[in-house]
């Protein structure tokens, strides 16, 4: 766990390096939950026109999946670097379990989380609306795969804003505290490790 907001790009340079000592079976795999300064990432099926504010957060190209998203403070971001050699050389399988993490976190604070075909992330009904509490987003390097997953804990949910996030037109974007939780960091990152999958 990272005591404080680490910098997007240092946190990608720790992740790749990392990956190549895995790779090289020099270290071991690494569970990483940290928060980010504001920011906006864009992943490898990102569309120009989905970024609406460009000036208001610095914006950083990614290796990752997905399209836009945004990341800071009151979000818990888990980077995984997971040696899939070692799992079955099966990434659908990583998603899952990564899937299946969040929902198993969430629903120690008595939130109900889902999936959705056709959406990645994970996503919970409020009313008659379908709101992302969770957003995933991986990249695979010779079957080591890395970056994860951010939780909306109590982050600023208006700097979401900016961006259409993940490419979905028409969803909300949601949070422990919007939805009445009022959850510690601490208490969310200890359900983390709970819950850990790949110990």
């Amino acid at each position: 766990m990272a005591p404080a907001p680490v910098a997007y790009p240092e946190a990608v340079e720790a992740m790749e390096g990392r990956v190549e000592a895995v790779l090289a079976r020099e270290k071991a795999e690494l569970l990483w939950l940290l928060e980010h300064p504001p920011v906006y990432t864009a992943g490898t099926s990102a569309d120009p026109s989905e970024l609406k504010d460009a000036a208001r957060f610095p914006v950083y190209q990614t290796g990752r999946g997905g399209r836009y998203t945004y990341h800071g403070p009151g979000q818990r971001v888990v980077y995984a670097v997971a040696d899939l050699r070692e799992r079955g050389k099966d990434l659908r399988a990583h998603v899952e379990t990564l899937e299946a993490w969040v929902i198993r976190v969430l629903a120690d604070f008595g939130v109900k989380g889902e999936k959705r075909e056709g959406r990645i992330g994970i996503w919970v009904v409020t009313g008659n609306r379908e709101e992302k509490i969770a957003a995933i987003g991986v990249r695979v390097r010779h079957w080591v795969a890395y970056h994860g997953l951010a939780l909306n804990v109590a982050p600023d949910l208006s700097h979401f804003s900016g961006i259409v996030p993940c490419g979905l037109e028409g969803f909300g974007v949601t949070s422990l505290r919007k939805l009445g939780v009022a959850a510690r960091m601490a208490e969310v990152d200890e359900a983390f490790l709970r819950y850990n999958p790949f110990l």
